[in-house]
């Protein structure tokens, strides 16, 4: 038996997202608890998964809050290091009418880039059902070999291997640079989550199912979740296809955390089902879910703290089939 359902390694940082203006007509940002592998671990805490986390903040106010709200949502912290001399990473989201986000990162370094191999608590590897990271734990050398390290131990051990690549250009020195490390990535994994941008950018193609089938020539990769926006999700496992339409929100104020929102609940899905236990109406059931939660964090500020309760999703889903 493990002792986790997933644990996940990667950043962890302040989300700094407008929130109106100032008397004095200065734009005010909210400091919002975030990064996606953490995201992803506070929405599998909600359905009833138990999670650890692992990764570096600086020993700041900044990653003091963030320890204490991560260790809020139930997500175990003890392998969360704190780095007495480099600060916690900061992210500016600047966000477009229709939700959509730009990004400037304060990372260089960040406390995250710099976790080493000889903090890693490898049993949390060695006891867990599914071990999830992105691509940003390996946008600086030394922290890539420490995700390396912890993704061919969890393997090793039996784990199910989930990826995201989560790409964000300004944190890469070059975008061929974030082509390989994303490569690496699916390389090792059997759950991928892309989007179609994600999809575009790493093959060449704008058609997400030719995009996947030359992944899936290259890779072999068992089961993808290939996310569209407002165009809704798709899931591709054994030769089957399975689509399912967005659930559109005229609530939407941000996309923040909505990818890593998608990404638990399927991950929770597999966790329920299996990976060889997987039909096209069980998939279709855990796109539905999973588009209904991403659809709820978007009319929220932030994600990690406001990640919502099984029950909030599934009224939300009968509220729109009526």
């Amino acid at each position: 038996m493990k002792k986790y359902d997933v644990v996940a390694l990667g950043e962890l940082l302040v989300d700094f997202t407008e929130n109106g203006m100032s008397a004095q007509m200065n734009p005010v940002f909210e400091a919002n608890p975030g990064g996606a592998p953490c995201n992803v671990l506070s929405m599998l805490q909600k359905l009833g998964n138990k999670t650890a986390f692992i990764g570096k903040v600086g020993k700041d106010s900044f990653g003091e809050m963030l320890g204490d709200v991560v260790a809020e949502q139930g997500i175990d912290t003890k392998n969360l290091i704190k780095d007495a001399e480099v600060p916690t990473t900061l992210a500016f989201v600047q966000t477009a009418p229709d939700g959509d986000r730009s990004f400037s990162f304060y990372r260089n370094p960040g406390a995250d880039m710099l976790l080493k191999e000889t903090e890693i608590d490898v049993s949390l590897l060695k006891s867990t059902l599914i071990f999830h990271f992105g691509s940003l734990s390996m946008t600086a050398q030394g922290v890539e070999a420490t995700t390396k390290m912890a993704v061919e131990t969890a393997r090793s051990a039996g784990a199910l291997i989930s990826f995201d690549p989560n790409l964000r250009p300004p944190l890469w020195d070059s975008l061929d640079a974030a082509k390989e490390k994303i490569a690496y990535g699916i390389s090792r994994c059997q759950i991928l989550k892309i989007s179609d941008d994600e999809i575009a950018f790493l093959t060449g193609s704008t058609n997400v199912d030719e995009g996947v089938a030359k992944i899936q020539e290259r890779y072999h990769t068992p089961l993808i979740f290939a996310t569209m926006g407002k165009q809704g999700s798709r899931a591709y496992h054994s030769g089957n296809r399975v689509e399912c339409g967005p659930f559109l929100n005229e609530d939407t104020i941000e996309t923040t955390g909505a990818g890593d929102t998608f990404m638990a609940c399927v991950l929770h899905g597999i966790l329920k089902y299996g990976l060889d236990g997987l039909d096209t109406q069980k998939l279709y059931d855990m796109l539905e879910f999973a588009n209904a939660a991403a659809s709820i964090i978007t009319a929220r500020k932030g994600a990690l703290k406001v990640m919502p309760e099984e029950s909030d999703v599934w009224k939300f889903i009968q509220e729109r089939r009526m």
